[in-house]
């Protein structure tokens, strides 16, 4: 019983002293984290804010909650145009802070990184919730009424953009349908001149065999004379007869003339 006793005595000495031990290294990691936090706001002042941002990160380091650091080095990127980089800082500081005053300011910083990045839609809620943490300070209070008008401008020039876009599309497709227009057109023009020709050459064709063919031009136009009639006699025929009789006539007339000139047989009376 004894020996139990003690083993428990042992086993609870080795905790108190693991945990003092872990206490140790925290408060020796947080005066390390306090140390190289000063060490980068000297850093700062002198404008070196490479180096600052190193002595930031090692705070950061040995105390990954420590705000007053993620917020300095926000500070630090931000001052080396790093506003990409500062912008997580920010947010850390505006998540972890305890006080109002601590969170105005990151969000306000926040706010400035995005204008930066030209994300103005981030810019105008940071600035608003760095004025609900500080409804006081005026220069937020700027900075949220340029954020707005440029957020405004955007989107007004986004929309214009795909405006002008749509209208681009829509002459180039009337393009597209203009120029089709005039290919069908075309063609169809084409096809009617090449339909005329064919008809053309088909029609002198027609009138070249014609002239080549005079056997068949006479029989047409034996075709087209009036024939006589069987049983009647042409006009012609009918002068011929006529001129016939009129020289029968006449030579039987020259007859009659001619016995007359020899004298008349003297009647003799009748012996009845």
């Amino acid at each position: 019983m004894k020996a139990f006793k003690y083993i428990l005595i042992l086993v609870a000495m080795l905790f108190s002293s693991k945990e003092i031990a872990a206490q140790k290294d925290t408060i020796t990691q947080q005066r390390t984290a306090r140390k190289m936090l000063r060490q980068g706001n000297e850093l700062y002042k002198k404008q070196q804010f490479t180096d600052a941002s190193v002595a930031y990160q090692k705070a950061l380091g040995n105390n990954s909650n420590y705000d007053k650091a993620a917020y300095n080095l926000g500070n630090a990127l931000y001052q080396n145009q790093n506003f990409k980089e500062a912008i997580p800082q920010f947010e850390l500081t505006a998540k972890t802070a305890t006080d109002k005053f601590t969170k105005a300011e990151a969000f306000h910083n926040l706010g400035n990184a995005h204008m930066e990045g030209k994300n103005y839609a981030g810019a105008v809620e940071a600035f608003k919730n760095s004025l609900r943490n500080n409804p006081s300070d005026d220069e937020t209070r700027y900075n949220l009424a340029v954020a707005q008008k440029m957020l405004d401008k955007q989107n007004q020039q986004n929309k214009d953009d795909k405006n002008k876009d749509k209208n681009k599309d829509k002459k180039d497709q009337d393009k597209k349908d203009q120029d089709k227009d005039k290919k069908d057109k075309d063609q169809d023009n084409k096809d009617q001149k090449d339909k005329d020709k064919k008809d053309q050459d088909k029609d002198g064709k027609g009138d070249k065999d014609k002239k080549q063919d005079p056997k068949k031009d006479k029989e047409n136009k034996d075709k087209q004379k009036p024939k006589p009639q069987q049983g009647k006699m042409s006009p012609q025929q009918i002068k011929q007869l006529l001129d016939n009789l009129n020289n029968e006539e006449k030579k039987t007339q020259k007859k009659m003339n001619a016995k007359k000139a020899k004298g008349k047989k003297v009647k003799q009376e009748k012996d009845w």
